[in-house]
């Protein structure tokens, strides 16, 4: 028989949510924070030549900055404000992820020092990404200004009003991010990554339709790629929501005259820990030297632009790389973001424990083997996910917005926030229910 949970999530329905106030605070408040997002794309840095930046652009679009456009909604080809977008934080967060176990003082405020700890951690996420931000608009203020007619008025001026702007806007985006987690509806910096990639799908769809036209796609490999990305659609959603469930039992206990204790429970494990992030690491790595060799217009060593040709997407030397850089990006941020000596660890404090496994270092050591195998699958995954993008694209010249990277973020953060819409949904109801079962009791 099903539980009054499952009989719940099972009822639950849209008409609910006129009566859901808090929901649909939750909702205006994310949809307002996201068109402001969207307007800052479109604010131009002041002293710029914007149509000396979209040729140059244009001509630049295929390395990484076509993925920091992609990621920042379109805003570096447009150099707005917020041009620097949400990647200043994401990468200071990894960075700090990275040393927490490393560092001790680190690693004791993240462990021992509960909530303090986590504010000061987020605290120090906070500065580096001010550190990160700067060094790359210093780097993007410079670059604007060695290209040949984009700043109106070149000088020290310009890159202090320059680096002041776009710093200030990936601040902004840090806080408006955050804002969204705790008043607003799915994970905020998430959500602002999943909005630019959205907003740029429609010109990209156009582009398509337009390449159609022009007789450069076939109707037939059109009407393929539409099949193709339904498909590749439903099977990330199919493995993100795979897990591996551990089977945890804990023991009866006897507390004076009463028995607690003696239930079964499960120690889920995704079977991609990681995420997207190999696919965002791996990328960027990989495109960096196609980039430099873009800006130096060919007029660097010749071993670079030998190197860069090897490496031009869609080569086999790039395909090769591209995976084996996928699946070790894989295997290296599962070990950090998941420690099977501290499950072990905290299962142990409470009395629960594998059957079969002894509790303690066997214990780790199970869930290692366990999870080691998983990350084998999941990283055979994000390969497949990311490479047969990447083969359309070089091909056939399909829009770099079909690639793996944006398909897996689009899917990643719709599940995420859908489930967080299903969980406030179900909490109202199950509010009422309750409301309902006491005012019953009450005429009774």
């Amino acid at each position: 028989m099903a539980s009054v949970a499952e009989q719940l999530a099972s009822n639950i329905s849209l008409s609910a949510l006129k009566s859901a106030t808090e929901l649909r605070k939750r909702i205006w408040f994310t949809v307002l924070a996201l068109i402001v997002y969207r307007f800052g794309t479109y604010l131009p840095l002041p002293g710029i030549d914007i149509d000396a930046l979209r040729q140059i652009f244009e001509q630049n679009q295929s390395g990484i900055i076509g993925i920091f456009n992609m990621f920042s909604g379109g805003a570096v080809g447009r150099m707005a404000i917020f041009s620097l977008g949400i990647m200043p934080y994401i990468t200071a967060s990894i960075i700090i992820q990275l040393i927490v176990p490393v560092v001790p003082s680190l690693n004791y405020l993240k462990k021992e020092a509960g909530e303090r700890g986590r504010r000061q951690i987020n605290q120090y996420t906070r500065y580096a990404t001010v550190f990160l931000a700067t060094i790359q608009a210093w780097g993007i203020a410079v670059g604007l200004e060695g290209a040949t007619g984009v700043v109106v008025d070149p000088g020290a001026f310009f890159k202090v009003s320059a680096v002041i702007t776009l710093v200030g806007g990936t601040i902004f985006l840090m806080w408006l991010g955050e804002q969204i987690t705790s008043n607003g509806l799915g994970n905020g910096i998430s959500l602002l990554i999943f909005a630019g990639i959205v907003a740029e799908l429609p010109s990209a769809l156009f582009g398509t339709i337009e390449l159609g036209r022009q007789g450069a796609l076939s109707i037939g490999l059109m009407f393929g790629l539409l099949l193709l990305v339904l498909a590749t659609i439903t099977f990330v959603v199919f493995i993100e929501r795979a897990q591996r469930r551990l089977l945890v039992q804990y023991p009866k206990r006897q507390v004076g005259n009463k028995m607690f204790g003696g239930d079964n429970s499960h120690l889920p494990l995704k079977l991609n820990t990681s995420g997207v992030i190999p696919a965002i690491f791996a990328s960027s790595l990989l495109l960096m030297p196609i980039t430099i060799a873009n800006f130096s217009a060919g007029q660097g060593p010749d071993w670079v632009n030998s190197v860069t040709t090897l490496l031009g997407r869609g080569q086999p030397l790039y395909m090769i790389i591209y995976a084996s850089l996928i699946v070790f990006f894989c295997y290296f941020y599962t070990a950090i973001v998941f420690n099977p000596e501290d499950t072990a660890d905290n299962l142990k404090k409470q009395g629960g424990f594998i059957p079969g496994v002894r509790p303690g270092e066997r214990t780790a050591q199970y869930i290692d083997y366990v999870l080691t195998r998983l990350t084998v699958v999941g990283s055979i995954y994000l390969v497949l996910v990311c490479l047969l993008p990447e083969f359309l694209i070089s091909r056939y010249a399909v829009p770099f917005y079909f690639g793996g990277t944006s398909i897996l973020i689009i899917v990643n953060v719709a599940m995420d926030t859908m489930t967080q819409f299903q969980g406030y949904l179900f909490a109202h109801q199950y509010e009422g229910l309750l409301k309902k079962s006491k005012l019953g009791s009450r005429k009774r």
